[in-house]
């Protein structure tokens, strides 16, 4: 018996965030709003995710600001 399973974190864009000075690289740009979870999936499909948070990530840096 043969079975294709995975666990990981994935991310998914939500969008254009506000527009904002960040604080890491004191730019200020639009900033993408950002899903991140955990998944565990089985023959590519999701079965459970958790520790679901929403966040905005800087377009020039990366760094987050939880939203």
């Amino acid at each position: 018996m043969f079975f294709l399973f995975g666990y990981g974190r994935r991310q998914k864009h939500l969008g254009a965030g506000q527009t904002r000075a960040c604080p890491r690289c004191h730019n200020t740009t639009q900033w993408a709003r950002m899903r991140e979870y955990s998944q565990f999936s089985v023959f590519f499909i999701p079965i459970a995710r958790w520790n679901r948070r929403n966040f905005e990530a800087c377009g020039i840096c990366g760094a987050a600001v939880a939203v």
